[in-house]
């Protein structure tokens, strides 16, 4: 094997992900998997296909022509001496003219411009090595811009290349003229990092011993540090052993290397350094804990040479590769490269020069060499694009519901289910641990009534108390959601633990311009945050992540939607370019300077005291078109609602005005006492008659504040605020970033002080302004989907409770906030509107009470991660395909094929029991296999506003049925049971129940899962395969 074939094998099994076998997690599980008929082609179906190539037409023709020039040297220097050709190939002159010396000039002639069939070989691997090693680094495609060794460069009319003298990028770029036209190294690949395993990764051991691994701040000097890219280093001085939970802690810093560290693990393989020197020095660190030991140091595996693999070598194997690997998924990698290899082909293969002076007859030769790297290369690309292309239709289908429950306050519960929920022990003991209600007045919780009817009294005086639906049976929840008539416009907030663009993506036709106002406070990519960036990379990686998340909640928003995020100084310039990319720079209106900080940082040459909050509309002249927008009312305190007026806070002005007007003095009479009344003296009415009439229909006359008194106007707080104040840019009225810390602080127990810190929220105050200001109707969708600790959540409820509106919030975050603090604090302000050390300062009044919160739903989705790891192959199928279809097969429709199966991908046939249909879910370090939401997942599909969720049984049969309106406004019905082993009679059964249900009545369309008689019913399963990968490449 030459040496150019096997430097090329090498970096092929890199570039499928064979060097890494030890990985069992994402995409590299699924090549391994695949890995011996991978190898056999890398190592037996190329290299032939390559040999085969070369000996057929004129390259075998020009590789004879060597042949030729070998044996005549051969006889020249048998009959004339050793001496009659020197080292450079001439033979010497008195020879010229003999037989065999004029053999040898002819042949050397026609061979001068041919190369033989092994330099032929090398030279096609050596052009595919060069080629393919410029884009891929570690296995990993790498954005990057090579230069011709030709000088030329490229000019783009209408996105298509013009080449002048210069030099020539080797990208074509979407450009059409703009004046300023943004692009980044990775502007065509979706950013798909997440943090989860980033701050904190745990796994068991087989003895029950937990390991966590977590980061912490890197503290090392600046002027240390040694290169941009970045190592995880373990603190083992640092690791901490918890007796009560058995659980092992070891401290990572994620940085670079001090100068010290360089020199002691060279530039090669300097992670794998790191483990290895970890892994010696373990047993010494943890000398005398022998559980611990014994937890780390246990055989999980065997390495390919049959070495034995612990479980600590293992999972730091996995933790460092899960967070330094695979950072994006091509959006078109086949069409890039394809474009790419033909620019290298002709710029550093087609040589012309050498062409011309080889002569027509050789030219073919040199074609066909390109045809051959070409196509090989071609080979090599739509394998790459086929697994590029599989990561990239897991990334974009719509992800399933895993999870879903409710959290309501008690005082929109039937009384009839108080009795049950005052049994219930688990939801008593949550009221403890976040409301203290144990601290609350004895006689309350028992007195003469007993523990029972205690309970419900107090559930009765408490109607804030948030119960949360998990701490119920499956029936108790049923039927309490039942009990809604409209349980979609009870629901004032939802709850999405996801990845973002996910969550967006899923969630689009439920959502789509539907949304007011959209405030995010994504990572600020100071390096220091918890942003994964590749190493060089970290700008183009926060624009790519930025940019699909804006384009895609763009769409979520209406007409005269308004979008705000925030930044600081180091992505303010790039945030706003991205924002017009996206928005269009007409829709830009302001950045907002915010002085989130009095205190002065020494640490600094200036001391930064201000944030941005960019702000755009999605399209100018909807916005416009309100000339009082965006306006503050120069004294809000003087509006409230006394009634709950659902258009919201309220002053009353006079309905009398000055001067004598006869066509506006007529007779007024009071509804409620019978009363007349005319203008006061000097004085006329406000409006004419009808207008009058008019305005006391709508409840908008009042009688005086008893309403015995004379007619008064009311006038609304929507409608003063376009007669207030005009905003500025610069807002130094509002809280700052200390008092959003000192808030959440209150809110949480003093035990979560250190955790709380890394939270840095911000306050309230300054998203109710930007809520405020941007709200005209009191009913409208805030949506926030880099929600972190839930502030925005917690601002609508600050809002709603101050002037009665039903503004409605939708938070989405990914990361371990969700749990330990977004959702608790949700809840906590629901129960309470004010805190102090975790504790409720006073409850809620009545008002307050009526005004928060009704409903908050959540959902958990199935992550990118998870529809990695439930992949299933088909194998049988798949060596079938492979027999009979060969490398077309295996290059082009593999992955797809086999798969084709995988719960992830939604096998249909499996809904014939949707209420176990099941995924491998990796929660909180470990993988469960529990069942998905797939009436849920259906009903976000559609589009559809649940109006009632309801449960029937048939004789132990049940039927979930879902009923609403889809955005174009037809009425639905959604039907699941589970069929799986029905016969005729038990579809004739079926038919007959619903019917006798009337389950089907009044509905435009209606879908059921699996087979039926029912009349007029359309099966879903096809249409939920349709929308699970709309607008995905399949």
């Amino acid at each position: 094997m030459s040496d150019s074939l096997a430097k090329f094998q090498q970096l092929l099994r890199e570039l499928f992900r064979f060097d890494l076998a030890d990985l069992d997690f994402g995409i590299y599980r699924i090549m391994n998997y695949k890995r011996r008929v991978i190898e056999h082609w890398i190592d037996e179906d190329l290299p032939k296909a390559i040999r085969e190539e070369l000996q057929r037409g004129a390259l075998a023709e020009q590789a004879r022509a060597q042949q030729r020039l070998e044996e005549a040297r051969r006889k020249v220097l048998e009959a004339l001496g050793r001496d009659a050709i020197d080292a450079e190939g001439n033979l010497a002159e008195p020879f010229h003219n003999t037989t065999v010396g004029r053999e040898y000039l002819q042949a050397r002639e026609k061979a001068a411009h041919v190369q033989s069939g092994t330099a032929l070989e090398t030279g096609v691997y050596n052009h595919l090595y060069t080629f393919f090693s410029r884009y891929y680094q570690d296995g990993d495609f790498i954005s990057r811009r090579h230069y011709s060794r030709k000088e030329r460069y490229l000019v783009l009319v209408n996105g298509e290349p013009v080449e002048e003298e210069g030099r020539v990028l080797y990208e074509r770029l979407p450009y059409n003229g703009e004046e300023v036209f943004l692009y980044w190294a990775n502007h065509d690949q979706y950013y798909v990092k997440t943090a989860e395993y980033f701050t904190d990764y745990t796994w068991k051991a087989p003895n029950g011993v937990t390991v966590h691994f977590k980061l912490k701040v890197a503290d090392v000097e600046v002027n240390n540090v040694k290169g941009e890219k970045r190592f995880f280093l373990p603190r083992l001085d640092e690791m901490a052993w918890d007796e009560g939970i058995r659980m092992l802690t070891i401290p990572f810093e994620y940085r670079p290397l001090t100068e010290q560290e360089a020199i002691r693990y060279g530039t090669k393989r300097q992670q794998d350094k790191i483990i290895e020197e970890v892994l010696a020095a373990i047993p010494g660190q943890l000398e005398g804990n022998t559980e611990a030991l014994a937890a780390l140091t246990a055989e999980r595996c065997q390495d390919a040479k049959g070495n034995p693999v612990s479980y600590l070598a293992h999972h730091l194997r996995q933790y460092t590769a899960r967070n330094t690997r695979d950072f994006f998924i091509h959006k078109d990698l086949k069409g890039f490269l394809s474009r790419e290899l033909d620019f290298y082909l002709k710029n550093e293969v087609l040589n012309l020069n050498e062409m011309e002076a080889a002569g027509e007859d050789l030219a073919e030769g040199w074609f066909q060499l390109m045809r051959l790297i070409k196509r090989v290369g071609n080979h090599i690309i739509d394998f790459l694009a086929h697994i590029e292309g599989f990561q990239k239709m897991l990334w974009e289908k719509k992800k399933f519901v895993t999870e879903t429950f409710y959290c309501i306050t008690v005082g929109n519960i039937p009384e009839e289910f108080y009795p049950e929920i005052a049994a219930n022990e688990a939801q008593w003991e949550e009221w403890r641990a976040l409301f203290h209600i144990d601290e609350l007045p004895e006689d309350l919780f028992s007195g003469d009534l007993g523990a029972q009817e205690g309970r419900i009294a107090f559930l009765k005086a408490h109607p804030t108390l948030v119960l949360d639906t998990r701490h119920f049976p499956p029936d108790f929840v049923d039927r309490l959601l039942a009990s809604y008539d409209d349980l979609d416009g009870m629901t004032d907030g939802l709850l999405v633990h996801s990845e973002n663009w996910q969550a967006l993506n899923l969630l689009l036709e439920k959502y789509r311009e539907r949304v007011k106002t959209v405030y995010i406070d994504p990572p600020y990519n100071t390096g220091s945050d918890e942003f994964l960036y590749r190493d060089n990379y970290q700008h183009s990686c926060w624009l790519s992540m930025m940019y699909d998340r804006l384009a895609l909640g763009r769409e979520w928003m209406r007409e005269d939607g308004v979008f705000f995020v925030s930044c600081d100084e180091n992505e303010q310039p790039r945030g706003r370019l991205c924002g017009d990319a996206v928005f269009g720079e007409g829709n830009y209106v302001t950045d907002v300077i915010w002085n989130a900080r009095k205190s002065v940082s020494s640490d600094t040459l200036i001391s930064l005291a201000h944030h941005h909050t960019l702000f755009w509309v999605k399209r100018k002249p909807a916005v416009d078109a309100n000339k009082y927008a965006f306006r503050l009312p120069a004294e809000k305190g003087k509006f409230s609602n006394p009634d709950n007026d659902p258009r919201g806070p309220w002053t009353l002005d006079p309905f009398d005005a000055p001067d004598i007007r006869p066509n506006l003095t007529y007779e007024i009479v009071n509804p409620n006492t019978g009363e007349r009344h005319l203008p006061p003296p000097g004085r006329h009415w406000r409006l004419p008659r009808e207008e009058f009439e008019h305005l006391l229909a709508e409840g908008r006359i009042v009688f005086g504040k008893t309403g015995t008194g004379k007619p008064m106007l009311k006038r609304y707080w929507s409608e003063a605020k376009g007669k207030g104040k005009t905003p500025t840019t610069l807002w130094t009225d509002v809280p700052t970033t200390t008092d959003g810390t000192k808030l959440l602080q209150s809110i949480f127990p003093k035990e979560m002080k250190a955790y709380l810190d890394q939270v840095k929220p911000k306050p309230p105050g300054l998203i109710e302004r930007i809520v405020d200001l941007s709200s005209m109707d009191a009913q409208e969708f805030v949506l926030d989907y880099f929600a972190g600790s839930g502030t925005t959540g917690h601002a609508v409820i600050n809002l709603n409770r101050e002037d009665g509106g039903r503004r409605r919030f939708i938070l989405v975050e990914m990361g371990e906030y969700f749990d330990t603090v977004l959702l608790p604090r949700i809840k906590k302000v629901t129960f309470s509107p004010e805190w102090k050390d975790g504790k409720p300062k006073r409850l809620a009044t009545q008002e307050e009470a009526e005004r928060g919160p009704r409903i908050v739903k959540v959902v958990r989705l199935e992550s990118y991660e998870d529809a990695l790891n439930n992949i299933t192959f088909d194998e049988e199928s798949g060596q079938r395909a492979l027999d009979l279809f060969g490398d077309e097969y295996l290059l082009r429709y593999m992955l797809r094929w086999e798969t084709r199966k995988s719960e992830t991908l939604l096998n249909v046939e499996k809904l014939q029991s949707p209420f176990s249909y099941r995924l491998h879910i990796h929660r909180d370090g470990e993988t469960r296999v529990q069942p998905v939401d797939l009436p849920e997942t259906f009903a976000y599909l559609i589009g559809l506003d649940v109006q009632r969720r309801q449960v029937f049984y048939d004789d132990g049969r049940r039927y979930l049925v879902y009923r609403g309106t889809t955005r174009e406004g037809r009425r639905v019905v959604v039907i699941w049971r589970e069929v799986e082993g029905w016969t005729e009679e038990d579809y004739q059964r079926d038919e007959a129940f619903v019917a006798a249900q009337g389950l089907t009545e009044g509905a435009d369309e209606v879908y059921i899962n699996g087979d039926s008689h029912v009349s007029g019913a359309r099966p879903l399963d096809g249409v939920f395969k349709a929308r699970m990968f709309a607008n995905v490449e399949v």
